[in-house]
């Protein structure tokens, strides 16, 4: 078990890969009465064409399978839900799928190791059948049509749909109607069989808990159990094109307010960084020139433009990031224009640089107290860098105008969409 110190933050990290694979990550903290455990896997709605485990071909599975597993995960054999285990036990669990991974939860202040013994027996035994399979459909249908009519979702999957095209990251994390009825029972155990061993996982724990005895109950539920070997999973490769699929949409919703937004599609394959470290040069750059204090939002709020912040989205795969910019709106062609005027200039000052640096260390502090904030730092850095970054002060420390100036000279914001939706 490696021992190592979260700088600054007066916090441990405890951290162990055991014999089947499966990567542990403890941070006890004493002063709080409960735990977060969260239970991850690399496998997320991107993840829709690879070599499925002990075969040769690539297979492609439909859109969506991996946030249909998610929720086949809580079907269990003996007919009782996660969900009412926990809340038996006055736990709260939950799970979710992202565009990279799917992680499952549960959190509370009573029956710790019963509860971590059920997360990695529930999620280590799956059951599909045909049946139950076929019944999820009609519920997840529901699911993708309820996010439809949300104005915000409709908008921000528009812009992600027109900004790429051919890369999966344009679709809906739960794919669409027509995918998820025509997922099956061995989609399922495929796609599980391939990204549920404990290789491609990892567990987080934080609270108040001993670290110790908890990696050796970790151990002992593991040591019981067999599990295939395990192969580098080998996905598909995409060759993104720079453009854009779409450069403008306008629809019309029943809404009160219009929403107007803009996909700037990034080519960052020229940069020598890491494009997660690329992620963190822009976000302050797009905060500097859109964030709630910048200049562009005050003017907006006294023209009486806007009546909330302007909402910045970074997402990305292994050649682009995509920033996804929305705002509500009194006048959709006014404010887009002012949007796009501001960001003609990418120009910042040292001043203002070294500013939200220092508002980013203050965040670190405000993330010690937190033991859910812990815990989604730690699932953060080991899905961008396969590690955890233990001096987070010192990373944001490295961070320099040099670099972001380097950074702004070799990205354009040519290649972009825009999203509107007019009142009905």
């Amino acid at each position: 078990m490696k021992k190592s110190k979260l700088e600054k933050l007066d916090l441990e990290l405890y951290e162990e890969t055991l014999d089947n694979g499966l990567r542990v990550f403890v941070v006890p903290k004493d002063n709080v009465n409960g735990f977060y455990a969260t239970l991850s896997t690399k496998f997320g709605s991107i993840n829709d064409e690879f070599i499925p485990n002990g075969e040769s071909k690539m297979k492609k599975v439909p859109l969506g399978v991996a946030h249909f597993l998610e929720h086949k995960m809580f079907e269990q054999k003996d007919g009782k839900d996660p969900f009412t285990f926990y809340s038996e036990r006055g736990c709260d669990s939950n799970a979710n799928t992202s565009n990279i991974k799917t992680t499952y939860l549960f959190s509370g202040s009573n029956s710790f190791e019963e509860s971590l013994n059920y997360l990695l027996d529930y999620v280590q035994d799956p059951y599909f059948t045909d049946e139950n399979v076929e019944k999820e459909k009609g519920i997840i249908e529901q699911e993708i049509k309820m996010y439809a009519d949300e104005p915000f979702f409709k908008i921000y999957d528009g812009i992600v749909y027109n900004s790429f095209i051919k890369h999966p990251i344009k679709f809906p994390i739960a794919g669409t109607v027509k995918d998820v009825y025509s997922i099956t029972k061995e989609d399922l155990y495929i796609c599980y069989n391939t990204f549920y061993h404990p290789s491609n996982m990892f567990l987080v724990i934080t609270g108040n808990v001993d670290p110790k005895e908890t990696i050796n109950l970790i151990k002992i539920n593991q040591e019981k159990k067999k599990f295939d070997k395990f192969e580098p999973i080998k996905l598909k490769e995409y060759d993104e094109p720079n453009t854009v699929e779409k450069k403008q949409d306008n629809i019309t919703m029943d809404i009160e307010i219009e929403k107007v937004g803009i996909g700037y599609k990034i080519d960052c394959s020229k940069i020598n960084k890491n494009i997660n470290d690329i992620k963190i040069y822009l976000s302050i750059l797009f905060d500097l020139k859109l964030g709630s204090t910048s200049e562009l939002s005050e003017n907006l709020k006294n023209l009486n433009l806007i009546t909330h912040d302007i909402d910045v989205t970074l997402l990305n795969t292994d050649k682009h990031i995509l920033a996804v910019i929305i705002a509500e709106t009194s006048n959709t062609n006014k404010t887009l224009k002012l949007i796009e005027e501001e960001l003609k200039d990418l120009s910042i000052s040292e001043e203002d640089f070294e500013r939200k640096k220092k508002i980013r260390k203050s965040g670190c502090i405000y993330r010690s107290d937190s033991i859910y904030s812990i815990n989604n730092k730690i699932i953060g850095n080991i899905m961008s860098y396969d590690k955890v970054i233990t001096d987070d002060y010192k990373k944001i420390d490295e961070l320099n105008i040099k670099d972001m100036k380097n950074i702004i000279k070799k990205i354009d914001l040519e290649n972009k969409t825009v999203y509107i939706i007019n009142k009905s």
